[in-house]
Parts: structure tokens; C-alpha cells; sequence
């Protein structure tokens, strides 16, 4: 088989595994189903990053394999050597300029839009992480959800509800990351860190501290409860109903 003929099979092998990777992904190049408004955001951002990507990979593979066709060695005769292509290479600089400060643009706005806080969220939760797990308290609903020390605590929130996460940390760094909202934020001491997430599917995910907080990092997972505002509030009565009977 000619150098040729497996360059091109090359390409083609190339684009079909991205055009399947990104397929059985449904379009989301490896990224979660996001169940929040700001992780769709989010996921528009990304998809679009890896759309240009993909792009400028064709664009490349393209222009080399032109140029193995239509410049490969046909006698003795040597080629033009001339040193330098103004034109070819002002396009080949500014460019990739353009690419990057649109790339960039894109990006501060989406940044801006996915952490802005409104005046007046649905929901306020105070997340405090400390070694090695979670407690969530609902200021304006007076339940606070601690950890056992066996279980993973559990924090529920209502769907189609902006809620804001007021983060807080009692000793080292931690994250408070639910890979499904695509959002996450630091828990740093000393720094007023929130976030407000709109999430519009019900259901139960997993969330980690994204931080390396020490030996026993791995344990500091919590469960992610999103349900409906009525199930929403029976959880709430029931928070109460079992604090109340505690001696």
C-alpha cells in the first residue's frame, strides 16, 4: 500500500472515531447529561470548543494531504525554494489569533452568565464541608441535614427552583461538585463563595468535594436528591417533624 493511500486511510479512521465518539455521546464529547440551566450553558460552551477543534483538525489533515498530492516528487527537478509566502503566512498567523480571542469572548460571556446571582432565589442552602463529609442547613426552612458518620448525607432540592448554594468550609479546602449541575465551586477558608443552580430534572445523583482534602478525601461523597415542589416540602415537614422528636 502506497504512503498516500495510508495517510488518507488515517484521516478517514480519525474523523470516524471522533464523529462516533461524540455520536454515542449525544453530541456532548464526553460530557454529562447536565440537569441544571447553567450546565447547559455550560455544555454549549464545550460542544462548541470541540467543534472548532474538530475543525481546525480537518482543516490541517486537509492541507497536508493537498499538499502530499499535489507536491510530490514528479522528477529530479527541485521544487520552488523560496524562504518565505507573506501572504500564506499573515493568514496563517492572524487566524489562529481570531480563533483564540473569539474562543475567549465566548467564553467570559457564558463565565458571566452561569455565575450571576439573582436577588432573589427560591431556595438558600448553607453547605458546609469539613473532614471528612457534608452538612447542608436550610436557613429559612430551619432543618439541617448532618452526616452519621456512616451514610452519605442527603441534600434535596427542589426542580424548576433557583437555588443558592452558600459555601463554607470549617478546616482545609474542599469543592462542592455535582458532575450532573457542571458547576463547581471551592470552599475556601476565610472566602464567601456561592452559586445559584436552577435544576430542571428530577432525580438522584452523586456529588464529591473535587478537592484533595486529605487521607480521607475518598469518603467525602454526598447524595443529590432533585424532586418536585411538592415532595419538596413533605421532605421538609418530615425534617422537622424528626428533629422535633429528638430529645
Amino acid at each position: 500500500m502506497s504512503p498516500w493511500r495510508r495517510r488518507a486511510q488515517l484521516g478517514v479512521l480519525v474523523v470516524a472515531v471522533s464523529a462516533s465518539a461524540s455520536c454515542s455521546g449525544g453530541f456532548r464529547f464526553g460530557a454529562p447529561d447536565p440537569v441544571s440551566e447553567q450546565g447547559r450553558e455550560v455544555l454549549g460552551l464545550w460542544n462548541g470548543f470541540h467543534w472548532v477543534a474538530l475543525g481546525v483538525g480537518l482543516l490541517i489533515w486537509g492541507l497536508v494531504l493537498y499538499c502530499v498530492a499535489r507536491y510530490r516528487r514528479r522528477n529530479d527537478e527541485l521544487p520552488s525554494q523560496s524562504p518565505y509566502n507573506v501572504p500564506v503566512e499573515i493568514v496563517y498567523t492572524v487566524t489562529p489569533l481570531l480563533i483564540v480571542i473569539a474562543l475567549f469572548g465566548f467564553t467570559v460571556v457564558r463565565e458571566q452568565s452561569v455565575t450571576a446571582l439573582v436577588d432573589q432565589p427560591d431556595v438558600v442552602v448553607d453547605v458546609v464541608g469539613f473532614q471528612w463529609s457534608w452538612e447542608f442547613s436550610y436557613p429559612e426552612e430551619d432543618v439541617v441535614v448532618e452526616s452519621d458518620g456512616v451514610g452519605f448525607p442527603r441534600l434535596v432540592v427542589p426542580v424548576d427552583s433557583t437555588v443558592r448554594f452558600r459555601l463554607e468550609t470549617t478546616d482545609v479546602i474542599h469543592s462542592f461538585w455535582v458532575p450532573e449541575f457542571m458547576m463547581k465551586r471551592d470552599l475556601i477558608p476565610g472566602i464567601d463563595n456561592q452559586i445559584d443552580v436552577d435544576v430542571v430534572e428530577e432525580g438522584v445523583w452523586t456529588g464529591r468535594c473535587a478537592e484533595y482534602c486529605g487521607l480521607d478525601h475518598y469518603r467525602m461523597d454526598f447524595i443529590v436528591a432533585a424532586v418536585s415542589p411538592g415532595e419538596y416540602e413533605a421532605w421538609l415537614d418530615e425534617q422537622r417533624s424528626a428533629s422535633e422528636g429528638q430529645p
